[in-house]
């Protein structure tokens, strides 16, 4: 029996989401109706699109009785999560060439880091780089020759901006693959540690240097649960790729047969087939909510409080924070990774990952089982994958074998979700709550005001900030300056809490998956640049951030303020940043899912 929010919360995404929703159905069945495109292309298309192929490769494509499947890929062999994608096409290939059916990559989308970016101008562009995604997949898949897709991308806007573009080509069957985390490298903890050391200016460069390369230290996704691998369990969730293989070591035989079966099983699922099963089948509002459901249950990233409402627009679904607060409020943590806790991801996988995580959903009535996934049912996706003599099979999961990552049957971390909507005078925001100990959930203390992350950092390094005081960064909005990350800040708000005192964050940019212990109400709408009261606030206004009762206050009287105007100029132009100035001027709010399409 479904939990009746869940069930209501879903039944209002769906009423609302009517003529929308209706209107991309009609869309995609337009597409589905011409059958198989690559059919109707003229001979001169053919031949451009077979020309770099061998002869058996055109052979196999210009038999319209066999699948053609398309490869988006974010491969770069820089960043660490994707550097293991570079042999993927050559894998599907040959799975599908076996049973007689070809791949070809239909292109590459920019796959950017914001742990790389993180401080730097190219931070100002990374929330913008996942609508330039969506834009790249669509592109890729429109040569039309492609039976079904599938999508090589993991990190934090470029799998949100995948599924968006794909959405385009819903007719088609589609599913991600995977590619898994490193092998854990230091603790979690001695990060902290040493981060909290030099934002203090207790150690040096050096120091931290050494720290940062041995927590960051080979191919996959970096292990902590940060917006990268919040995408892979919310999507494996979704059932938007096959069951348990979100959180497979890159490098594994386990790893290897799930790529293999992946391709097999999309071949089978082509436009005409018996199995036949469209994106569009797959992403509706029961694996949209199933997707939220999970991502609570997890303490995952705050950025999907953006993605979620983009992606479901893309899919002609119209959801709003209401609805994940609503969710929050009935969905307990049952997951502790960090920064919700000491554990990393590695750690999640072995005690029962994502099928088992769904089990325990599932228990409490908290997860649609009767959505449609790309591969098989919802059921499957209470199954973990597992080699027996060279063969890939799915067993039942079992209970958590690590009750203090997974919570086993009966029990919860906490019983409410790890993500929180607050509304007051100063407009409206989330917080993430899953990693903030309850004496810190509510805080009242005056604002210091900046307008950067660079300018707090300077300001701790003078000794300005040893109070109480709520930090207030505006003019970080996705208008102002693409919604940057602000993690400089949190070695700093840490150190301050550490000295005992009262510490919260109110700010129009963005925090993500890394957010902590500290209690920061981000993603505040209206931003500034828009009017938005949160440009109204000067030195020693009083603040309250109650992420208990959901209300995000100035206790000051702000009427008869003008707004603060500040120079963007330097934030806005340089290092490419110059040419987003349309996206700047498009894009909507963050409670709209900051995207420029409509």
């Amino acid at each position: 029996m479904i939990h009746p929010v869940i069930s209501e919360v879903t039944t209002r995404i769906r009423e609302r989401s009517v003529a929308r929703r209706q209107a991309f159905l009609a869309r995609i069945q337009r597409q589905a109706e011409q059958g198989k495109t690559r059919a109707a292309l003229a001979c001169g298309n053919l031949a451009h699109a077979v020309a770099a192929c061998s002869t058996d490769e055109k052979g196999r494509i210009l038999d319209m009785t066999r699948a053609n499947v398309g490869i988006v890929t974010a491969y770069n062999d820089m960043l660490s999560a994707h550097q293991p994608y570079q042999g993927y096409p050559d894998l599907i290939k040959g799975a599908l060439a076996e049973l007689g059916h070809s791949a070809q990559v239909a292109g590459g989308v920019p796959a950017m880091c914001d742990g790389v970016t993180q401080g730097q101008p190219g931070m100002d562009m990374s929330l913008f780089s996942r609508d330039l995604i969506a834009q790249a997949t669509a592109l890729s898949l429109s040569h039309n020759t492609f039976d079904a897709t599938l999508l090589l991308g993991i990190c934090d806007k470029i799998a949100p901006g995948q599924i968006m573009g794909a959405l385009s080509h819903a007719h088609l069957p589609t599913a991600f693959v995977p590619a898994g985390p490193m092998a854990s490298g230091i603790s979690n903890d001695e990060k902290v540690k040493v981060r909290q050391q030099y934002a203090a200016g207790e150690v040096g460069r050096d120091a931290l240097l050494e720290m940062e390369c041995g927590a960051y230290h080979g191919a996959g996704t970096c292990t902590f649960y940060g917006t990268a691998n919040t995408n892979q369990l919310v999507f494996e969730a979704m059932g938007l790729m096959l069951p348990g293989s979100a959180f497979v070591h890159p490098y594994s035989e386990l790893r290897r047969a799930l790529t293999d079966e992946a391709a097999r099983r999309i071949s089978a699922m082509i436009p005409g087939s018996p199995a036949y099963r469209p994106l569009s089948d797959v992403l509706d509002e029961r694996s949209l909510v199933n997707g939220l459901v999970a991502l609570l249950a997890s303490g995952g990233s705050t950025n999907h409080s953006i993605h979620m409402v983009a992606l479901a627009r893309a899919a002609g679904l119209v959801l709003t924070w209401d609805d994940i607060s609503d969710l929050s409020d009935v969905v307990p943590l049952l997951v502790r990774m960090y920064p919700n806790g000491p554990a990393d991801v590695n750690a999640f996988e072995q005690a029962g990952s994502v099928p088992g995580l769904m089990r325990r959903l599932a228990q409490e009535g908290l997860i649609h089982m009767d959505a449609t996934p790309v591969f098989g049912e919802m059921q499957d996706y209470l199954c973990r994958p597992i080699l027996v003599n060279g063969q890939l099979v799915w067993q039942p999961v079992g209970e958590s074998s690590d009750a203090s990552v997974l919570s086993p049957s009966g029990s919860v971390f906490q019983a409410t979700g790890g993500t929180k909507l607050l509304s007051g005078n100063l407009g409206r925001a989330v917080v993430k709550v899953s990693a903030v100990a309850p004496e810190y959930r509510v805080i009242e203390a005056p604002a210091r005001v900046f307008s950067s992350q660079h300018a707090v950092e300077a300001a701790y390094k003078a000794g300005d900030l040893n109070q109480d005081t709520v930090i207030v960064v505006r003019h970080n909005g996705p208008a102002a300056n693409g919604m940057p990350e602000l993690h400089k800040l949190m070695p700093v708000l840490g150190n301050l809490q550490k000295a005992g005192y009262k510490v919260a964050l109110v700010t129009d940019g963005r925090l993500s998956g890394a957010s902590g212990k500290i209690p920061a109400a981000i993603h505040v709408t209206p931003e500034a640049l828009h009017g938005g009261a949160i440009g109204l606030l000067t030195d020693g206004d009083l603040l309250r951030v109650d992420a208990i009762t959901g209300r995000l206050d100035c206790l000051t009287d702000l009427s008869g303020r003008t707004q603060a105007e500040i120079d963007l100029t330097l934030e806005q132009e340089g290092w490419g940043r110059e040419l987003f100035s349309v996206m700047r001027r498009a894009v909507s709010s963050a409670e709209c899912g900051a995207t420029i399409f409509d």
